[in-house]
């Protein structure tokens, strides 16, 4: 293994605390479609929803706006049908650079996304331009960073084995959110991650175990220089590098949409690594983000400012 891509490791005065190394988000931009029903609607059922609303969402836009609102330097990276522009304005907005963006001839990517009574919800989507990525533009976009610089990655884009391999040559910090978990995942590498953002579920397909204890024990064994954070819904979050364990406790709100929840927890996270933050401290920060967001409607505009998270 090339030691290049885990120099960041040995060196982390480069970037923690650093305040200087830039983040590119390699990732999706969607529209979604949101219906509020009753229940999420099973198989051969047909079911009257009671209202739709359009979002600009997208793992790698939300997460985007999550690492930006959360203050850190951010490029997003991906690609656009030629009805994207909408989606480009809403990053510009919030101070995403979008110069790496590729807008192409064709339909954007979006979701279906029911919530129901209970604020869980169930989603369904469509690649469109996201999985229209190119070997030749991802090398351009990376060429454009440094080692150190972080690169955060989903599983809603194509191509994605030869992003973390090329970022890992050149030495990025790979942080991997392997949502949704597909077979396009067993092409990856991903020995070359340096931070891996799970869910309960993603821990269980990663690893073959539901209890939390034993998805990390696994992960500890097979990626035993990388740091995880394992999210958990009601009962918090948990993260752990080598040994090293730190349990955060879910902070307690009236929960209207769960959808950003996840991304919001996310960019949060990188955000207060790139500020030199102690596990703990960071954890507890992107409870109280997470928890602000799934308390609102929608996906990018319920998560929260810095300045609502750090209110004493």
């Amino acid at each position: 293994m090339s030691l290049r891509g885990r120099r960041w490791y040995n060196n982390p005065n480069k970037w923690a605390g650093g305040g200087f190394m830039k983040v590119l988000n390699y990732g999706s931009l969607n529209y979604d479609f949101v219906y509020q029903v009753d229940h999420i609607t099973a198989a051969g059922e047909t079911q009257a929803s009671e209202q739709r609303e359009t979002f600009c969402g997208g793992k790698g836009l939300n997460q985007s706006i999550a690492l930006a609102k959360a203050g850190a330097k951010v490029f997003q990276a991906g690609t656009v049908g030629s009805d994207g522009q909408m989606l480009l304005d809403e990053l510009n907005r919030y101070g995403v650079d979008t110069a790496f963006v590729r807008m192409i001839e064709g339909e954007t990517g979006h979701a279906v996304i029911q919530v129901d009574r209970n604020a869980q919800n169930g989603i369904l989507l469509f690649g469109g331009a996201n999985i229209k990525q190119s070997k030749e533009e991802i090398d351009r976009t990376l060429d454009a960073f440094e080692e150190g610089d972080f690169l955060l990655i989903q599983n809603e884009i194509n191509l994605l084995d030869d992003l973390i391999d090329s970022a890992f040559d050149r030495g990025m910090c790979i942080v991997c959110n392997p949502s949704p978990y597909n077979k396009a995942l067993e092409n990856c590498d991903f020995s070359k991650i340096s931070v891996f953002m799970l869910n309960e579920v993603e821990g269980f397909q990663m690893t073959g175990k539901k209890e939390p204890g034993k998805i990390l024990d696994v992960m500890a064994k097979q990626f035993p220089r990388a740091e995880v954070v394992l999210t958990l819904g009601e009962e918090g979050a948990v993260y752990q590098k080598g040994s090293v364990r730190v349990k955060q406790d879910c902070i307690p709100v009236k929960v209207v949409d769960t959808t950003a929840a996840g991304d919001t927890f996310t960019g949060y996270f990188i955000a207060g690594i790139i500020k030199g933050m102690r596990p703990a401290d960071n954890l507890k920060r992107c409870a109280k983000a997470s928890s602000i967001a799934v308390s609102r409607k929608g996906a990018a505009p319920s998560i929260p400012t810095k300045d609502e998270v750090d209110i004493v």
